[in-house]
């Protein structure tokens, strides 16, 4: 039984995740679907809909009540002015939440990386939960508006409908730009960006920003736009970014690093770059290293080597 149901759980933590914006509920989800699955297989019946579409009906379900009493979650440029102090933490659930490539992707399924993206998933949060679901079934998965009708017990009619709304506010909701991972202006920015950190040339981090880059740190709500407020913000002394490096990490399909510092025996965040014509468009860095570790593994076992600042 366990081995028949397995094969899908990572398909569908990748829909449960875009659904709910966290790695950590997604999880939980599909647990929960899987265990619900086992313990009503003996009712399915085969001949009234695909055991993926049986799967994903229970999941789609589960992650409709989770989301009935629960806020959306968003990213920090969503939930205020950009500027001001920086205040105490949010709660985990504020924000959309990272996830490590491997537990969202199926390698043997074509399906569009750049819909785990962090922003796209945030931009998912602001559609209602069925509507959610019709759009990532349709646009992300590829299903036909039959298979989603059946699967939410609703019409083809009301399915497109559905669809139709969730484009529509989605055209109108930053959803970010995927990286070209083939494109070698990109890859070059990345890298000079990355040599840039490593040395903490601070002049050179400003220069590969666009001039409506934005930079947050969450779980703080605090976040800033411009280069002109993350050159100050960077050249604060109290930034303490000297003797930093970046260490490349999979996750979101995006470029991301574990941001590591001398003395720590810990990274000190997890970095996500949005890039776009050249240049950097936005930086995220993930402080809640404590709940990411476990989830991406630490990058001290994998062989990062320490450093002091007599490295550099």
């Amino acid at each position: 039984m366990i081995e028949t149901l397995e094969p899908f759980r990572v398909e569908l933590t990748g829909y449960c995740y875009r659904m709910l914006g966290s790695g950590f509920e997604a999880e939980d989800a599909v647990q929960e679907t899987l265990v619900r699955a086992w313990k009503a297989y003996d009712s399915y019946d085969s001949s009234r809909a695909s055991l993926r579409t049986w799967l994903y009906r229970i999941a789609t379900n589960i992650c409709i009540d989770m989301q009935r009493s629960a806020q959306r979650r968003a990213l920090a440029v969503d939930l205020g002015p950009s500027g001001g102090e920086l205040g105490a933490p949010l709660l985990e659930n504020a924000f959309v939440q990272p996830v490590p490539d491997e537990r969202v992707l199926p390698e043997d399924q074509a399906i569009r990386r750049e819909t785990v993206r962090l922003a796209f998933v945030a931009a998912l949060q602001h559609l209602p939960a069925r509507q959610r679901a019709v759009l990532i079934l349709r646009d992300v998965l590829a299903w036909q508006a039959s298979e989603v009708a059946a699967l939410l017990s609703a019409s083809v009619a009301s399915v497109n409908s559905a669809l139709q709304r969730a484009r529509a506010t989605l055209e109108v909701v930053d959803v970010g730009t995927p990286l070209d991972v083939a494109d070698p202006v990109q890859k070059s920015l990345l890298e000079r960006y990355c040599e840039a950190f490593d040395r903490h040339d601070v002049q050179t981090l400003v220069a590969l920003l666009h001039e409506d880059a934005t930079m947050s740190m969450p779980p703080l709500r605090w976040w800033l736009r411009g280069r002109e407020q993350i050159s100050l913000a960077l050249h604060d002394p109290g930034a303490a970014c000297a003797g930093a490096w970046l260490v490349p990490v999979r996750a979101n399909a995006s470029p991301a690093f574990w941001q590591m510092r001398p003395g720590l025996d810990r990274p000190f965040g997890l970095v996500f770059l949005d890039v776009r014509d050249g240049l950097v468009t936005g930086t995220t860095t993930y402080l809640n290293v404590d709940e990411l570790v476990p989830v991406f593994g630490s990058p001290m076992s994998s062989g990062v080597p320490s450093r002091t600042p007599s490295d550099d």
